[in-house]
């Protein structure tokens, strides 16, 4: 009977196998187990191996608590899966993280002056050390200082020659600075020295080059800068860890791992045969090593260059939901989908203290048709394809993101967003809750091909370590785009609808909470097209519209600030009506208002006065609001409110994050009492070859004429047949140099021509149309 019994049993073990539906893996599990939750497996890579057996069911894989160390990237393609559906997981709610941190046992013996040093074998350099889970900076000038607002610390002469000249064998170290015009930021890797000079490779981090800002750089990495508590230096050629300890530190009981690994976990298939059906939940994801170096490839004509990778990316999938993950302590990207993905969702996730960008979707180049990748280039008209849409479906469509807690990232890289839409469609961003940026909270880098809908997010502490830019920022340089306001206007008049070729289906902006103190609340920059912007709350940064075509602005509410136009085209279709505003509008370089700007709310006598001067507003009023509740962000009206009459509608305030755990973690934006201004000062002016000159007084100003800084002498107003018209010189030109010399403001300009008296014509600089430009001027 028990040899029956005992047949029976082996007979039925293979379908036994067949049929398991779960699989457990553990730190202390074997990956030669079967995989049960008594005999559990030890990785991700040996779950995966397992269940490719199960084809047809649906698996789970479900992790205990602890850490997993991943050697290498883990991809799971259709070669690796076979199941019908796969669920990643941690078991019943335990803490489970995918770490790309090593830990290393080391024996510290003192060096010098405070330093420690220990045997420590690497094939090549550590990108990051950690000491107790938080990573420490490499030795740097100038030193880490939290508060410092840029890089955790800049100086101008971290790259003086005297400083240089102190450094015996910088190879191998980096400099960090922001872009001249604070237009995001670069990185460089040294490789080597002459003389006092440093050889370096990369800049390749902005689609927008200039020289490194002047102020904000530091380097990092050189041994010569060891001397502060928490930084530390790897010197390869002696297998050695330099270690600068922190007083009361026993190092003895310190756990150090390092990490030199930037990716954790791929999920790529392909368009005909895309990964489906792979779900990720409550897995902390952290300790990646940075990739700054690897971020060169140019989107369009936005001002980024992209990394195609991060802790998770998705490419070739469909039907992928990621929910309940921890990212954190990342060198780079938390979430990159990529290329061709459909229908995936990233969902009540918390993505913080991140290098780089926390959840980008960038289809791909071959996509789009005439492509061009740098702002100042473009397909010429002969070489164009002018068939509408995308050619292909390499790209993201009907993918959301919703509900995710996104903070403190871009802590290395500068050119970053809580969420970055490029060449995509259909994606919704919804009840997110993203703050301490160092530049936009969502950013879509251009029209292609539009659809998206964004709306019900919390984007506050924006921009705060770069500038000219907006808590929401969006390009539109699409296929029918030119730096030239005439040439634009030339184009659309000869291509009615050419404006739509790549911005096929409008984006909606609604019901977002908004606030950016060093930039725009909501900017829509060089040609942005196509939007329905309504129900939102401007908390300081106000709106702004940059030419473009075809942007509905209708029932927001805009506080202290008010709405800046910049540079429309000529019949831009553009309504701006049902607002509330507080300030007088800002326009710059305004020769056509569009379809309609009226109707509207102000919060004083004085804006509305200066926008019915401008020919604007003839149907507008204004007074007090009546908000319920402005002094806690409540900025619905009383039934009784006079801005109802204009027809404006209260709309709900429902902002942010709304899972319970990730409410309770998240911060709110700064609530500040309204000051509705009188007016808005006009500064000095200075009357020269029968034009007006002033200083650059202003972002938008500087924004507008695409300067790196506030120096220069605007041209705003220009006689008929003036001398200053006969040199060619245009309304909107910004002086900057005069032969040699810079002009910094308009007196400087003064003083200039003041020692030409003499002479009958000068060489200038100007920028015009965010260009530079070199123009030989008749002084007589």
């Amino acid at each position: 009977m028990k040899k029956q019994l005992l047949m029976l049993c082996l007979g039925i073990l293979p379908s036994f196998l067949w049929a398991q539906k779960k699989l457990f893996v553990s730190p202390v599990g074997n990956d030669t187990q079967i995989g049960s939750l008594n005999q559990p497996l030890k990785t991700l890579q040996g779950a995966l191996q397992k269940a490719q057996s199960l084809k047809g069911e649906a698996v789970e894989i479900l992790f205990r608590k602890g850490t997993y160390v991943f050697d290498q990237t883990v991809t799971i393609s259709n070669k690796s899966i076979t199941s019908r559906s796969l669920k990643i997981q941690s078991y019943q709610h335990e803490k489970v993280v995918f770490s790309g941190g090593k830990k290393v046992s080391l024996q510290w013996t003192p060096y010098r002056d405070g330093i420690y040093k220990a045997r420590l074998a690497s094939a090549v350099n550590p990108d990051r050390l950690f000491l107790n889970g938080k990573v420490l900076p490499m030795a740097r000038y100038p030193n880490f200082d939290e508060k410092a607002r840029i890089f955790n610390g800049t100086a101008a002469d971290a790259l003086a020659k005297e400083r240089i000249a102190r450094w015996q064998n910088p190879k191998g170290g980096y400099i960090h600075a922001l872009h001249a015009g604070e237009w995001g930021g670069f990185h460089f890797e040294i490789t080597g020295k002459t003389g006092d000079k440093l050889d370096y490779v990369g800049g390749w981090q902005n689609n927008r080059p200039s020289a490194m800002n002047k102020e904000h750089r530091f380097v990092e990495n050189i041994f010569e800068e060891l001397d502060a508590p928490n930084e530390w230096y790897y010197n390869q050629a002696e297998q050695t860890l330099y270690f600068y300890p922190p007083k009361n530190l026993d190092l003895t009981k310190a756990d150090f791992a390092i990490s030199n690994l930037t990716d954790l976990i791929h999920i790529v298939g392909d368009r005909a045969k895309p990964v489906q059906n792979i779900s990720i939940a409550e897995i902390d994801f952290t300790q990646t090593a940075r990739s700054f170096m690897f971020t060169k490839e140019p989107l369009l004509r936005s001002d980024w260059t992209i990394y195609r990778g991060g802790a998770l990316l998705l490419d070739g999938t469909e039907k992928i939901t990621v929910t309940g993950c921890n990212f954190y302590e990342l060198g780079g990207n938390a979430i990159f989908v990529s290329n061709y993905n459909k229908n995936n969702q990233l969902k009540d996730n918390h993505i913080y203290n991140i290098g780089a960008s926390a959840i980008s979707f960038v289809g791909s180049a071959d996509a789009v048709r005439s492509p061009a990748f740098r702002y100042e280039n473009f397909v010429p008209w002969t070489q164009m394809d002018f068939t509408k849409g995308p050619k292909s479906d390499n790209y993201p469509q009907y993918c959301s993101a919703n509900g995710n807690l996104i903070h403190h990232i871009g802590t290395i890289e500068k050119q970053v967003a809580g969420t970055e839409i490029s060449m995509a469609a259909h994606i919704t961003i919804s009840h997110n809750t993203i703050y301490d940026v160092p530049r936009a909270g969502i950013n879509v880098s251009e029209g292609t091909w539009g659809g998206h809908i964004i709306e019900f997010n919390d984007v506050f502490n924006t921009v705060l370590e770069t500038g000219d830019h907006g808590a929401f920022n969006s390009w539109g340089r699409d296929r029918y785009w030119r730096p030239g306001r005439k040439v634009v206007d030339s184009i659309v008049a000869a291509r009615p609808g050419i404006e739509y070729l790549d911005v096929i289906d409008p984006i909606v902006l609604r019901n977002n909470r908004f606030q950016c103190d060093h930039g725009w609340d909501i900017d829509l920059d060089d040609g942005s097209t196509n939007y329905l912007i309504y129900n939102n709350v401007c908390l300081s940064g106000g709106l702004k519209l940059r030419e473009g075509y075809h942007r509905t602005v209708i029932n927001n509410i805009i506080i202290n600030n008010t709405f800046h136009p910049h540079v429309w085209f000529s019949n831009s279709d553009d309504t701006f009506a049902h607002n509330i505003v507080s300030t007088p509008y800002a326009p710059i370089g305004m020769n056509a208002w569009g379809k309609k700007v009226d109707e509207n709310f102000f919060l004083s006598q004085a804006g509305l006065a200066a926008a019915q001067k401008l020919g604007l507003d003839a149907n507008s009023n204004y007074g007090d609001a009546q908000f319920i509740a402005a002094n806690t962000g409540d900025y619905r009206v009383r039934p009784t409110s006079p801005a109802l009459k204009t027809g404006f509608k209260n709309f709900e305030m429902n902002f942010g994050v709304t899972e319970p755990n990730l409410k309770k973690l998240a911060t709110k934006p700064p609530i500040r009492p309204i000051k509705a201004l009188a007016s808005q000062q006009q500064g000095a002016t200075f009357a020269w070859l029968g034009a007006t000159f002033k200083n650059i007084e202003s972002l938008g100003e500087r924004s507008a004429a695409g300067l790196h800084d506030d120096h220069g002498a605007l041209l705003i107003n220009l006689l008929p047949q003036s001398l200053a018209g006969q040199n060619k010189l245009q309304k909107g030109d910004v002086i900057i140099a005069w032969g040699n010399e810079k002009v910094n403001s308009i007196l400087e300009l003064q003083q200039l021509i003041q020692k030409s008296q003499f002479l009958s014509a000068a060489e200038i600089k100007i920028i015009r149309d965010q260009q530079e430009k070199t123009l030989n001027i008749k002084l007589k």
